[in-house]
């Protein structure tokens, strides 16, 4: 299976939660380590895009194609498993506490979890902590420049 993330080209080396973990996200607290992959490339772009403007677009993004094994072990989770409120914005606690939960437990590499942007697409979280994350790899990395007509 391939897991997709848009990102600028200075973290574009490596996959690391530490980004995540500075000022939390919809699915982690402050402190909480966790990556942010997407299902498909249109989706890893439009996670970035909602917090873009025309004026404010980087020119060094890259997009990276990223390796999980077939058998790596998933957590999936759909609407219904999730909080009520857990789409909206600014993001509740209570969907952080849902990823939060998925990191102290430890005991899947990755959770699927349904986009708050995109409906009927998929994030694909990954636990840079579990045992299985070694077999997860960055198998591409290309320049993704932004096509301006999405910010009119």
């Amino acid at each position: 299976m391939e897991a997709f993330k848009l990102t600028r080209k200075k973290f574009a080396s490596r996959l690391s939660g530490k980004g995540a973990a500075i000022k939390g996200a919809r699915w982690n607290s402050v402190g909480v380590e966790m990556i942010y992959t997407a299902s498909n490339r249109s989706l890893a772009m439009a996670e970035v895009a909602v917090h873009l403007t025309l004026a404010t677009i980087p020119d060094d993004y890259m997009m990276l194609t990223i390796y999980l094994p077939d058998d790596i072990s998933i957590r999936k989770l759909t609407e219904k498993d999730l909080p009520a409120n857990w789409n909206i914005f600014p993001h509740p606690t209570s969907a952080q506490a849902v990823g939060d939960r998925f990191i102290a437990e430890n005991e899947f590499c990755v959770l699927q979890i349904p986009s708050a942007v995109t409906k009927g697409d998929h994030n694909l979280l990954i636990n840079q902590h579990h045992r299985e994350f070694s077999r997860i790899k960055i198998i591409k990395s290309e320049k993704f420049p932004f096509d301006e007509r999405i910010f009119r």
